[in-house]
């Protein structure tokens, strides 16, 4: 059985403003011509579809074209669960069409798959033969092992106790929310059979795994974070969805991280985004194998320590070209706003462009105003000169305006109460 693992698409997801629109719709078609060209047989989903719980349509439509064009006529399973930027009903909503697709739709850790029994078991579609909250076991055309999958889509603690609720004791409710995930687990893992393929997929935070600044937190204080040790033995292989790095976690079981196919941070500037592709035969170790993607645009950082110039020949030179990029300008002196709008237009790959106002040591001691030079200055003099050695430009004519109304505010209540 070939299995494809990704995750944290994060459809409808910006770029500092920037629309990743085109990006995130060319990589649907590469993930889709990958599980065409490699014959996959089940495709994992774990978790973070969308961006938000309230994603854009188009992004809702591009999710639901890639679940028709993945599952292939319903000849290849597809799996997906909820992660923490989603919203459960609405991963969920489509269930009842999709499942005759042989595709599996869960929100919440508590909700177990439909079961396809409509009296057309076709041996040519992937289908459901059996599951329970959070696991289920797929039969899927042309493969000879069924699957079975322990699904878990984010669990919250209140989604979490939920589930635990009608399993466990008031006693394991109370245990620390490592132990109980372990604990669900190893109950779940019992559906787990030697003549099948065991798979776990999840979104988590696992202990050792490398974060960025693209994901939103799910664990506080480390209360949300699972150790490896957690996962079940019996597992083939561990399908994660949460960090947006590709990173391998363990071996016995193994445990994988496929990480976003776009960049969505500048912290994750260099990195190379990938999906996984792992055969299983039950009984024998899995092969696994990174498959680096193309589609999405590369993100890299540029400190310009010698001003505009410097920029100037880096885009003349074609460095870093077809990348979004993160401008870090250095200038020895206040530049002046039409010039720095020229900067902004020698290319649109520029998201962000901060300045940063370096002097040499000498320079910059020598320009500390002396007290007795700054005692002669009236409000609004001090209030420039504040502004442009904080933010490098001069304060517009409106902004000195209400500085000094701001300042005069306080001189006029003092005379009307001299005056009564």
């Amino acid at each position: 059985m070939r299995i494809l693992h990704t995750a944290d698409w994060h459809l409808g997801r910006t770029l500092e403003g920037r629309e990743r629109r085109q990006e995130q719709t060319a990589f649907v078609d590469e993930l889709c011509a990958l599980a065409d060209e490699r014959a996959v047989d089940l495709v994992l989903l774990a978790g973070d579809v969308y961006d938000s719980v309230n994603p854009p349509a188009w992004a809702e439509e591009l999710f639901y074209e890639a679940l028709e064009r993945l599952s292939n006529g319903g000849r290849r399973g597809v799996i997906v669960i909820a992660g923490n930027h989603d919203q459960p009903e609405r991963i969920r909503a489509a269930a009842p069409l999709a499942h005759k697709q042989g595709i599996v739709l869960l929100g919440l850790p508590k909700e177990a798959p439909l079961i396809r029994d409509d009296g057309q078991r076709r041996a040519d579609r992937a289908r459901v033969v059996a599951g329970g909250p959070s696991w289920l076991e797929m039969a899927i055309p042309g493969v000879d092992h069924h699957a079975v999958v322990i699904a878990l889509p984010y669990p919250s603690e209140a989604r979490l106790k939920e589930l635990l609720s009608e399993r466990f004791s008031a006693e394991l409710l109370q245990q620390a929310f490592a132990e109980r995930i372990a604990a669900l687990f190893a109950e779940l893992a019992k559906a787990f059979r030697p003549d099948t393929v065991n798979l776990v997929m999840s979104h988590l935070f696992v202990a050792g795994g490398a974060e960025s600044d693209s994901e939103r937190p799910i664990q506080i204080g480390g209360t949300s974070v699972v150790p490896p040790s957690a996962f079940p033995r019996a597992a083939d292989y561990v399908a994660l969805g949460h960090l947006h790095r590709p990173q391998k976690l363990g071996d016995q079981p193994l445990i994988r991280y496929s990480g976003s196919p776009l960049a969505y941070s500048f912290s994750e500037a260099g990195q190379s985004k990938a999906v996984v592709l792992i055969d299983a035969v039950p009984g024998q170790a899995v092969r696994e194998e990174l498959v680096y993607l193309k589609s999405g645009r590369p993100l890299a950082r540029w400190k310009a320590t010698e001003g505009i110039a410097q920029v100037e020949r880096w885009l003349a030179e074609g460095r870093d070209a077809g990348s979004w990029i993160d401008l870090e300008l250095h200038l020895a002196d206040v530049i002046d706003p039409a010039e720095f709008q020229r900067l902004r237009k020698l290319s649109d790959d520029f998201v962000k462009i901060q300045r940063v106002l370096v002097k040499p040591k000498q320079e910059a001691a020598d320009a500390e105003p002396r007290r007795e030079e700054l005692a002669g200055l009236k409000p609004e003099q001090l209030f420039r000169r504040f502004y442009e050695r904080k933010r490098g430009v001069p304060p517009e004519p409106r902004l000195v305006e209400l500085f000094s109304r701001l300042m005069a505010e306080p001189q006029l209540a003092a005379q009307e109460d001299e005056t009564g």
